[in-house]
C-alpha cells in the first residue's frame, strides 16, 4: 500500500487542556480563541481506505455542571482525525461542575444533521439536562440521524431521557445502574459497551477507553493503538479503588455521600419522560 499521510489536529502547546477549535477559560479569564495546527507525517498503512482518511464530525452535547473530564477524554482521542461541535442551546459560557466556562462552539439550531458521532457527557446535574426540553428535544432528532449515538458517565442518562436507548445495551457511572434500567436500556457493568450504532463508558476516565474503542471502530486498530501512544495512555493509579468492588464498604459509603441521591432523582425524571 502507498504511504499516504495522516494528519493529527492538536491545539498549541502552550494550551492545558486538549481541545480542538472551541474555547476553553476559567472563569473570571478573558475570552481567547485556540488555533489548530496540523501535524502530518507520512506513514504506511495508518489507514486502510479512503473512508478512514475522512474527517469525523463530532457533536459533543453540553449542558451546566457537566463534568469536564467526561468531555476531554473522548474530544482528546477523536478530535485527533475530525471536527468537534460544543453543542448548547446558545453560544453563552457554560459552567462545569468544577467551576471551568466552556464555550458552546455551535447551537442546537445550527447543528447539522450528518454528524458521525453524538456524545453526551455526565455530571453531577445530568438530572437537571433531563428535565430541560430543549437540551432532551434535541438528542431525540439529532439520535435519528446521527452515524453513532454515545455517552459516556450518566449521560447514557439524558440519551435514555430522549428514547435512545430502549433495548440497547448500556454502560454508566456504577451509581447510576437503577436510573439506567428505567429508562429500558439493559445495563451491562462494562468499562465501554457497544450495541449496534450505539456506544457508551463507564464513569469519567472511561472516556479514554470509550474514545480509543469508537476510534478504532472507525478508523482502525493501528490508528487506534498509535494514538493511544501519541497520548501516552497507560493508566498506572495510585490506589486499587477505581470500583466499588476494589474499594471496599468504607470508602464506597463515603462515596456516595458526595454523589447523593442523583439516582433516585433521576429515576423520578425518567417518570416523565414524553419520548
Amino acid at each position: 500500500m502507498a504511504e499516504k499521510d495522516v494528519c493529527l489536529s492538536f491545539p498549541p502547546t502552550r494550551t492545558p487542556l486538549i481541545v480542538t477549535g472551541p474555547v476553553v477559560e476559567a472563569i473570571g479569564q478573558e475570552k481567547q480563541s485556540l488555533p489548530v495546527r496540523r501535524l502530518c507525517r507520512g506513514t504506511k498503512n495508518m489507514t486502510d481506505s479512503a473512508e478512514n482518511a475522512e474527517q469525523l464530525i463530532i457533536g459533543m452535547v453540553i449542558y451546566p455542571n457537566f463534568t469536564l473530564q467526561d468531555l476531554v477524554g473522548p474530544q482528546g482521542v477523536l478530535g485527533l482525525y475530525g471536527k468537534t461541535l460544543l453543542l448548547w442551546k446558545n453560544k453563552d459560557p457554560v459552567p462545569t461542575e468544577t467551576g471551568l466556562l466552556i464555550h458552546p462552539t455551535t447551537t442546537f439550531d445550527e447543528c447539522p444533521d450528518n454528524l458521525d458521532i453524538l456524545f453526551v457527557p455526565g455530571g453531577m446535574d445530568t438530572n437537571g439536562a433531563m428535565r430541560d426540553d430543549a437540551v432532551v428535544d434535541f438528542l431525540a432528532k439529532s439520535g435519528k440521524t446521527a452515524k453513532y449515538v454515545t455517552s459516556v458517565c450518566s449521560g447514557s442518562l439524558l440519551l435514555g431521557m430522549a428514547g435512545l436507548l430502549e433495548g440497547y445495551r448500556s454502560a454508566t457511572h456504577w451509581a447510576c445502574y437503577g436510573a439506567l434500567e428505567a429508562t429500558g436500556a439493559i445495563p451491562v457493568h462494562e468499562r465501554v459497551v457497544i450495541d449496534r450504532n450505539r456506544m457508551s463508558g463507564g464513569g469519567v476516565t472511561a472516556g479514554i477507553d470509550f474514545g480509543l474503542q469508537l476510534l478504532a471502530h472507525l478508523k482502525g486498530e493501528k490508528v487506534a493503538k498509535t494514538t493511544q501512544l501519541i497520548i501516552e495512555y497507560d493508566p498506572q493509579p495510585p490506589f486499587n479503588a477505581g470500583s466499588p468492588d476494589q474499594a471496599g464498604p468504607e470508602i464506597v459509603e463515603a462515596a456516595m455521600v458526595a454523589l447523593g441521591d442523583m439516582d433516585d432523582q433521576m429515576k423520578a425524571t425518567l417518570a416523565s419522560r414524553r419520548h
